[in-house]
């Protein structure tokens, strides 16, 4: 089906990118359309509540998966590293080791969130007409974690080896069960928000089975021995070591988005419909910026285990570049198409107008963005995991502080929420190029546990 591994370190540093950036951009396009087409199913066939209640739960579903990915992500830097500098060894135990944390982790994380979900909704002051849907939806979801947690793990051990194209694979029949199934319990069965949460679970869990059940058949840094399989306390120590940050990191970003989550819900509901709607289409826009950034990621890992970080200089320049074309595409579209985007979700008239307004004003700051997801995703790759931590802080504190300064400092009404996510973009990306050209990232080469 694919080429099982890619050697990063050698060969034209913008080909490389782009042939490693498109079957991720393909695949975390796919992902999203679990929550567009849960959004559009939702929206069109239950109404604008049903959709602000899957909407409500969107910040706390983006913190459980930012969660699942730390630790993983953090297993991907340390086997993109070791296959960089020909430690094939160290490859195989670092990836018989994570699987053990992510699969605990994945339990523990779904039993967790099942359990705290009504009383988060009820803290983040989620509207009366939309609780109850939020709640079902949420526990749903909660009892699928450990499924997004095995695929996480599974595409980032592929991508870390240079593989972006199996994880496509298994997310484009994944997506297409997902569609199949939204329309049959949602439309057809009027199951209304709990149908959609039951397809998404059913379609992630196939994702991360097949994913790895294809990784072990085929990929031979899979084929592992019983030497291999045993615990290995210094490599499980090296993964808490760099995942944990990236966990942290995580963990911090998805909070700043619930905070301003609470700031939504104290609008009116049609503004949490219109929220929830330019929130959908913003995660979607994020993916070439997000595949760019795990490209860098998996390009400047293999480099700097290899000692060729001049290498990882000359394809950051090229990423910004890419980045910038990005950017002013996604601005024309948005300003020239917005308001037939925004309709696409729902019919209600005051809520496509609100959300028409939120697009041209986020789409103004998409560059920073892409500088948030290009210099994260190297300096992640290159295990500079202090700055994972300064990265989430710097978010909270410019998602919490500029919602505070445009809600009750300088009121400008319910916009604030929009500019307040902008402007978090602009010092985060601003932040990330400064701690690149500090250059501290070229010395974080990882030690070998054995």
């Amino acid at each position: 089906m694919t080429q099982v591994v890619k050697d990063m370190t050698r060969g034209n540093e913008t080909r490389l990118l782009i042939n490693f950036m498109l079957p991720m951009l393909l695949g975390n396009i796919f992902q999203q359309v679990y929550n567009l087409v849960d959004s559009v199913v939702v929206g069109r066939y239950v109404g604008a509540n049903a959709l602000g209640a899957v909407g409500c739960t969107g910040a706390i579903s983006f913190m459980f998966f930012a969660l699942c990915s730390g630790l993983a992500s953090g297993a991907g830097i340390i086997v993109s590293q070791h296959f960089g500098a020909k430690k094939d060894e160290e490859v195989k135990k670092t990836i018989a080791n994570s699987f053990y944390l992510v699969v605990i982790f994945g339990i523990v994380l779904g039993l967790v969130g099942a359990i705290f979900t009504r009383p988060v909704l009820v803290l983040l002051d989620t509207p009366s007409a939309q609780i109850e849907d939020a709640v079902a939806y949420m526990q749903i979801v909660c009892g699928g974690t450990i499924a997004v947690a095995l695929y996480n793990y599974a595409a980032q051990i592929m991508r870390a080896l240079g593989d972006s194209k199996t994880p496509l694979f298994f997310l484009l029949v994944a997506t297409v069960v997902n569609i199949v199934l939204d329309i049959q319990f949602v439309v057809y069965m009027d199951m209304g928000v709990r149908g959609a949460a039951y397809a998404t679970v059913i379609a992630q869990a196939i994702s991360a089975v097949g994913c790895i059940i294809y990784g072990f058949i085929k990929n031979p840094y899979f084929r592992l021995s019983k030497e291999h399989l045993a615990i290995d306390r210094p490599i499980i120590e090296l993964c808490f070591k760099i995942g944990i940050p990236l966990t942290i990191q995580g963990l911090t970003i998805s909070l700043s988005c619930v905070v301003l989550q609470k700031f939504v819900n104290g609008f009116e509901e049609e503004v949490v419909s219109a929220f929830t709607v330019t929130s959908r289409i913003e995660q979607l826009v994020q993916q070439p910026f997000n595949s760019l950034g795990m490209a860098m990621s998996t390009f400047a890992g293999q480099n700097i285990g290899a000692g060729k970080s001049e290498r990882v200089r000359t394809a950051f320049k090229k990423a910004v570049v890419i980045t910038a074309i990005i950017s002013v595409s996604m601005l024309v579209l948005f300003w020239g198409a917005g308001h037939l985007i925004v309709r696409c979700f729902v019919k209600e008239a005051s809520v496509i107008l609100i959300g028409t307004k939120g697009l041209k004003i986020i789409s103004l700051m998409f560059f920073p963005l892409g500088m948030i997801y290009i210099t994260r995703g190297l300096l992640n790759g290159a295990n500079d995991t202090v700055y994972a931590m300064i990265n989430g802080v710097i978010e909270v504190c410019g998602r919490i502080g500029f919602s505070v300064l445009l809600v009750y400092i300088f009121p400008i009404g319910i916009w604030s929420v929009w500019f307040a996510t902008g402007l978090t973009w602009v010092i985060t990306g601003i932040a990330g190029t400064i701690r690149y050209k500090q250059g501290i990232w070229v010395n974080k080469k990882i030690a070998y546990s054995h």
